[in-house]
């Protein structure tokens, strides 16, 4: 279960050598790095505080923004790398779209399993 819970973070780790042959940019992925594991980062915070948090309108509060916040970073991110190099731009969205795609399809798998004091 470990493994699947991190499985973004393991394509992220592979994606460098596919990088490196492949002759992508490599400020693409380490634009798509940064921004991916920022926001991680960021969500582990913020889902600790929900958790710690009373209210319930505080808790929806903490993981909305966190949600809308971790998105316009990872953007930017993109954003900027595109600004110096338009291929970067365009290999960190797409190394960003499948780390979504993966790290969301996991999430659904393993939620029914996880405890729900656990995670928010």
């Amino acid at each position: 279960m470990i493994f699947l819970r991190y499985l973004d973070l393991v394509i992220l780790a592979l994606a460098l050598p596919v990088f490196l042959v492949a002759g992508f940019p490599l400020l693409g992925w380490g634009a798509a790095a940064v921004g991916w594991l920022a926001q991680r980062a960021i969500q582990l915070y913020a889902n600790r505080k929900a958790v710690a948090a009373d209210d319930p309108r505080k808790t929806v509060g903490i993981i909305t923004g966190s949600m809308i916040g971790r998105g316009w970073l990872v953007a930017l991110i993109i954003f900027a790398a595109g600004l110096q190099e338009n291929d970067a731009g365009l290999a960190a969205a797409v190394l960003v779209i499948v780390l979504f795609t993966a790290y969301f399809t996991v999430s659904l798998i393993l939620r029914p399993f996880e405890n729900s004091d656990q995670s928010i």
